[in-house]
């Protein structure tokens, strides 16, 4: 299993990983295969998404908070319940198939780390097999 840190810097914000996770699949020498990977946080997640034009993420944050606004008549104490929900919009994993030590995304997708309690430092694990 690999593992890898990232900082955020905010307290909402999505961050591509898409190099970080190549970069662990082209170490490994695996040809073909699948990378699962997994955030062992509940206030933050993982996402696919398009990775040409930034404006996606911020439109995707946008109405997330929208959606899930910051402030709302929750009952959890910490003040950072819409992290939470937000958390399981997402989810915490995903995986990627491996076909010639590539990763098997479309040509507009990344693999987005979401922070949704930031700015913090967070891990991610990756299993390949």
């Amino acid at each position: 299993m690999f593992e890898f840190t990232i900082s955020s810097t905010k307290r909402i914000e999505m961050i591509d990983i898409t190099a970080k996770v190549q970069d662990i699949v082209s170490k490994s020498k695996i040809k073909d295969g699948i990378i699962f990977l997994f955030v062992p946080h509940t206030t933050a997640g993982l996402t696919i998404n398009e990775n040409a034009d930034v404006s996606v993420q911020k439109d995707i944050i946008k109405k997330m908070n929208q959606i899930i606004p910051k402030d709302d008549d929750y009952f959890h104490s910490e003040g950072n319940s819409d992290s939470h929900i937000k958390s399981t919009v997402t989810g915490c994993e995903k995986f990627i198939f491996i076909k010639d030590e590539k990763l098997c995304l479309g040509t507009w997708q990344g693999i987005y780390f979401c922070e949704f309690d930031g700015p913090r430092k967070r891990k991610i694990y990756c299993k390949i097999i």
